[in-house]
């Protein structure tokens, strides 16, 4: 099948994916990298653990975190690993995906105030229903502050609009930079992951270019709420996405 972007599940579909899932045996490794995310990350492993049959290993890499995220995520049954050397969102998911073995890899933020036991299942359904799905994207509504739209600024103001620019096709992704992913292993083996923020924009160019857009796909998880940043802390996030939708596109940026 040729498509020119990506699949968007339907409601059916992802009903139907969702309920075939324990027949089919896939089950997927849990990777939470967390910095400082005492307050959720209790949360968000409880609804991981809400599905016991489709997980095989969950795991939070704490990523030199200065408050109790550890203790915490082991209170809750995860396993907890620690980051050393240089910090950063892919560094730390580098650290758990070295450290399991399964078939299929989930990746969910830490951050999520109001997680939901059906992010799981949604973003596994993709692989019950097509074996040439390679990675699978979460979308959502994100309010801001007490609007309920207008969170995800960097996603809309510098990833969509760069992939919509470059990248035909993977402009129609809705949130390029979700931190609530599922791929298959060989897919990391193949793509590798980046450091830094750069993680999950370099990780759709890569399976785009290797595998076609027809492979991602994108689920809806309602409405996802979290720490909003400052923009003095989205400005630097930015450059990285945008540093690396213009580099892998073949442009030679200064001092590169």
């Amino acid at each position: 099948m040729t498509m020119l972007t990506p699949w968007t599940l339907s409601p059916t579909d992802l009903e139907r994916g969702a309920a075939d899932l324990v027949e089919r045996g896939i089950r997927a490794d849990v990777i939470i990298p967390a910095k400082n995310e005492a307050a959720t990350i209790g949360a968000v492993i409880d609804a991981v653990r809400e599905h016991e049959s489709l997980v095989g290993e969950l795991i939070v890499v704490n990523d030199q975190s200065d408050d109790d995220t550890a203790t915490v995520a082991a209170r809750h049954g995860a396993t907890v690993l620690t980051t050393s050397g240089p910090s950063g969102k892919g560094q730390a998911l580098q650290v758990g995906v070295a450290a399991t073995s399964g078939s299929h890899l989930v990746f969910l933020d830490a951050d999520v105030l109001n997680i939901s036991s059906h992010f799981l299942p949604r973003l596994l359904a993709p692989f019950a229903l097509r074996t040439d799905v390679a990675l699978v994207k979460g979308y959502y509504v994100r309010p801001l502050h007490d609007m309920p739209t207008g969170g995800g600024r960097v996603n809309e103001l510098a990833a969509r609009p760069i992939l919509s620019l470059l990248y035909p096709g993977l402009g129609e992704v809705r949130q390029p930079l979700a931190g609530e992913t599922a791929l298959r292993r060989d897919v990391v083996d193949r793509c590798g992951l980046s450091a830094g923020y750069s993680i999950e924009i370099a990780l759709l160019l890569d399976v785009a270019r290797h595998y076609g857009i027809s492979s991602v796909a994108q689920v809806d998880l309602g409405i996802r709420r979290h720490r909003n940043r400052p923009l003095e802390e989205l400005g630097p996030m930015a450059t990285e996405v945008l540093r690396t939708a213009l580099t892998r596109f073949g442009v030679t940026l200064p001092n590169d």
